[in-house]
């Protein structure tokens, strides 16, 4: 008797640079792969922007992986001649997942040529929206959503917020839509870290860390952090994790505040769970978010958290933590509530504690992926993927 034949996956991101979404799906393939039917799913990964690949990093060794090359590029001018070559490399797979405005165009090439080519079933999710769209939703992409996701198994989404807009704004009907909050292996935050896990700075003895996790993109608004923690004492650090093109302005930043000596940027880390606990204190910064995985990792690790009032920021953090979630756009609000919690060791405590346990209860690794699992089942016909 032959072994079943593998699920073949295709996976096109709008960038697979480690962040949020990009570190969730692959969370989902190392614990599929760690699973009894792990060896039945091939997962095929294509980029937008295809330089922009540090996810590839974390993928475990027993996942069967794969780089497709000479894929069609996901972004260009909207023809007919593009939408069908990138249908037509669309063929051969059995299920398609897409990720984010940057794939929007092969969702359009899916919702036209599909029924003609035969094409698997595909599944959406948007995560939230970058730069160009942080500050308000555009028609043109409304009308394009609406249109490109007609034949869309489902949209998965991660937020109270993007859930209204998808059935708002894009038009999309309640059994489309399906909201999904992001999850993480809790267990792995309750460690200890060393102090000189991280490249290029060590912790020492005596200093304080406010820290964060972003893809060091315009959106995340990170030289807001650094002018929210240049009145700290001295003893207290900004540590940011994370790589992308605005380093350079938010070292610009650090200088012109003559900070400099107390920001530090050690990069990428492929494991946050070995690195979040080093923070005294959590921040976010970000112009736009929906349900970012940065907080439930810093809550799985006991932290408070200070943030503006982006996305489901506020009803994810444990309600004792609310008062410190800041309106939208105010840099003094959020310099205020990010020097409120420096100041008080036993306040910081508190509420790490109660976050951590809203973390394990609420946002646990296991319940996502046995959502996600369904879901793409159910776009196969059957009652699981794995």
């Amino acid at each position: 008797m032959t072994a079943a034949r593998p699920v073949k996956i295709l996976h096109l991101h709008s960038t697979f640079d480690a962040g949020g979404k990009e570190r969730r799906a692959v969370a989902l393939m190392n614990r599929w792969a760690r699973g009894r039917n792990g060896k039945a799913l091939e997962h095929h990964i294509v980029s937008a922007l295809p330089s922009a690949m540090g996810a590839r990093a974390l993928i475990d060794k027993g996942v069967a992986a794969f780089f497709p090359f000479g894929f069609p590029p996901l972004a260009g001018k909207l023809r007919i001649g593009r939408l069908q070559r990138l249908a037509r490399a669309m063929q051969g797979f059995d299920l398609i997942l897409t990720y984010n405005w940057g794939a929007m165009d092969a969702v359009m090439a899916h919702a036209v040529f599909a029924p003609s080519l035969g094409l698997a079933p595909l599944v959406h999710h948007e995560d939230g929206f970058n730069a160009d769209e942080a500050g308000g939703l555009k028609r043109s992409r409304n009308w394009f959503r609406r249109v490109a996701l007609a034949r869309a198994s489902a949209l998965v989404v991660p937020s109270r917020q993007l859930e209204d807009i998808a059935l708002g704004a894009w038009h999309q009907p309640r059994g489309r839509v399906q909201r999904i909050p992001n999850g993480i292996d809790t267990a792995l935050y309750a460690r200890k870290p060393r102090a000189d896990v991280l490249p290029r700075v060590v912790k020492r003895p005596g200093e304080k860390w406010l820290g964060t996790l972003a893809g060091l993109r315009a959106v995340k608004n990170l030289p807001r952090l650094v002018r929210a923690m240049k009145d700290l004492p001295p003893e207290w650090h900004l540590v940011i994790l994370g790589e992308g093109p605005e380093r350079e302005a938010i070292v610009a930043e650090a200088i012109r505040l003559e900070v400099g000596h107390r920001v530090h940027l050690p990069g990428h880390v492929a494991d946050p769970s070995l690195a979040v606990g080093l923070f005294d204190l959590f921040a976010l910064s970000s112009d736009s978010e929906q349900a970012p995985l940065s907080v439930i990792e810093a809550m799985a690790a006991g932290l408070a958290v200070a943030s503006p009032a982006v996305g489901d920021v506020a009803d994810m953090v444990a309600p004792e933590n609310r008062i410190f979630v800041t309106p939208e756009g105010d840099d003094n609000a959020l310099a205020a509530a990010v020097a409120a919690l420096a100041a008080d060791p036993a306040l910081r405590k508190q509420l790490g504690n109660v976050n951590r346990a809203r973390a394990v209860a609420e946002f646990d690794e296991a319940v996502m992926a046995d959502r996600y699992a369904r879901i793409y089942g159910a776009a196969l016909g059957r009652a699981t993927l794995v």
